[in-house]
């Protein structure tokens, strides 16, 4: 093991002529009708099992592109790898093999762009689940990297199509296809919601209820994972619980598992198809009161962020907002990087020496991985913001468009080199502090009492840091002052919140209730 380590840190192997055995993959006539354009990925493993990621198995990607029936490619020494940069720093062994094509789509958006990207085919940017995608068997393999004779690998397997859960009394799915994100990618393109009922729903036809918008990651389950039998099912099914309904989006794109609820020049206009398009039919197929008075919204980590950013560019559509360990509020604190100040997002530089930035910590102040372990595991995973990713998607979000059609890397993902002059074009679009301190002349009447924000002093992914930037600016606040809550829980990591049980949905329902009667309009 200590020699494998050592191995690890050994410079990138990438000049032409390195003698190292190379691993052809054949795509299969049976799996293809075809040419395929994608991303080839190979994994290596001493057991059966393959686990890619920061501290994972070792993982190597080539893009390859119309590679047709009947032909192959090749992953060489030059093919970047995590955590083991080239095939030439693999140790003399047995392994298992085995061997994905990522497929990618043609796009030809309303921007003028043609751009190759994975379609999200309902696993929510999982390229190991995605339907179409193509695999190898697993194949143990004896590997010398040193030897002239290429490993054969074959993908002859295809991911089949999958089945949408279906509704039940308690809980429904609604998908449209919007016409704004149609229009802008020029193919059709679906959002969707999935819904969890009230009591007594069907029994009062005639009731009009309020929502809570429940935000996280991609996933069609129910809310509050309903449905399992757990004593959240007991709850929401007895008279204690409020009568509500639970939403959660799905609104997973070519970029990532979800859009964060934001129009973006990369992404497209999600922000307005949610709010014009799939909120309305939501609210008109499940008699919701339909006024923002009768709408909140709440969610944790990347849901907390479209939380904080739907309540802040929608001001007056929504009547509160619940946001739980936020992702970066402040584009100061990009987690631990100062993206507006800081030269490398990598590393910390001195005279004579260069620290690496953590990207994940323990709440015991362990360090998990660096910031730049993850972004070149994205990057092995697919290039040009593909790998369905956290930075590939916040770079696609928050970044403007490159001239390839691509987000504009607001740092060079191998070296960490930021570009501040994406990262200012970033921060004014949606460093949401920054738009709430220039703005709040116009927003500060708005978000009067709208605004809890909640954070462990501990984030596992140092959130808090962009939390107590925002907490700063709005105590300040004047003329009006912002009148919400911001809460921190000591050594809390992230998934903290102050609220136990139910407790936070029984507030939301005492919000709204108190909401409804001060503008004069009921259920």
């Amino acid at each position: 093991m200590k020699h494998l380590l050592q191995l690890l840190f050994l410079p990138l192997v990438l000049a032409s002529g390195v003698a190292a055995q190379t691993v052809t993959v054949r795509l299969a006539h049976k799996a293809a009708d075809g040419p395929i354009t994608g991303r080839l990925l190979l994994m290596l493993s001493r057991t059966e099992r393959f686990r890619p990621g920061e501290n994972g198995t070792p993982i190597f990607g080539i893009d390859v592109r119309e590679l047709a029936p009947g032909q192959a490619a090749t992953i060489g020494p030059g093919a970047l790898g995590h955590p083991v940069r080239s095939l030439a720093q693999i140790p003399a062994g047995e392994y298992w093999a085995q061997a994905y094509l990522h497929v990618y789509t043609t796009f030809e958006r309303a921007d003028g762009h043609t751009v190759l990207l994975p379609m999200d085919r309902g696993e929510g940017q999982r390229w190991r689940r995605s339907p179409g995608n193509l695999f190898s068997q697993p194949t143990k393999i004896q590997f010398d990297p040193n030897a002239d004779e290429p490993i054969e690998l074959t993908l002859d397997q295809v991911i089949p199509p999958i089945e949408p859960p279906a509704d039940t009394a308690w809980v429904k799915r609604v998908r449209i296809e919007s016409a704004l994100l149609t229009t802008f990618w020029g193919r059709p393109m679906h959002i969707g919601a999935t819904v969890l009922l009230p009591r007594d729903f069907e029994a009062e036809p005639d009731r009009r209820y309020p929502v809570v918008y429940m935000q996280g990651h991609f996933s069609s389950r129910p809310p509050r994972g309903f449905g399992r039998g757990g004593e959240f099912d007991r709850y929401w099914k007895s008279d204690a619980a409020p009568k509500l309904i639970l939403v959660t989006f799905q609104h997973a794109n070519p970029y990532y598992d979800d859009s964060y609820a934001v129009n973006s020049a990369n992404l497209g206009p999600y922000g307005d198809a949610i709010v014009q398009e799939l909120i309305p039919e939501v609210e008109r197929r499940f008699r919701a009161i339909g006024t923002p008075h009768g709408r909140v919204l709440t969610g944790g980590s990347t849901g907390g962020w479209i939380a904080a950013a739907m309540q802040v560019l929608y001001p007056d559509f929504f009547g509160g907002c619940w946001s739980f360990f936020p992702d970066q509020l402040d584009f100061r604190n990009y987690q631990i990087v100062n993206i507006l100040a800081d030269e490398n997002a990598y590393y910390l530089e001195h005279e004579w020496s260069r620290v690496a930035r953590p990207g994940k910590r323990r709440t015991d102040g362990n360090v998990d991985y660096t910031m730049e372990q993850e972004n070149l595991l994205e990057e092995v995973i697919g290039t040009r913001y593909r790998s369905g990713g956290q930075w590939a998607i916040w770079n696609a979000v928050f970044a403007p468009v490159a001239e390839d059609g691509y987000p504009r890397p607001i740092w060079d993902p191998m070296t960490g080199v930021i570009d501040h002059e994406v990262a200012e074009w970033a921060r004014d679009h949606y460093d949401l502090r920054h738009i709430l301190e220039s703005r709040w002349s116009e927003l500060g009447p708005r978000l009067v009492g709208k605004l809890h924000l909640y954070v462990g002093r501990m984030d596992n992914y140092y959130l808090e840091g962009g939390v107590y930037r925002m907490e700063e600016f709005l105590e300040r606040t004047e003329a009006p002052h912002y009148g919400g809550v911001v809460e921190y829980g000591p050594r809390g990591g992230h998934g903290w919140s102050p609220f136990e049980g139910n407790e936070l949905l029984e507030e939301l329902a005492r919000h709204m209730e108190r909401e409804l009667e001060r503008a004069g309009t009921g259920q």
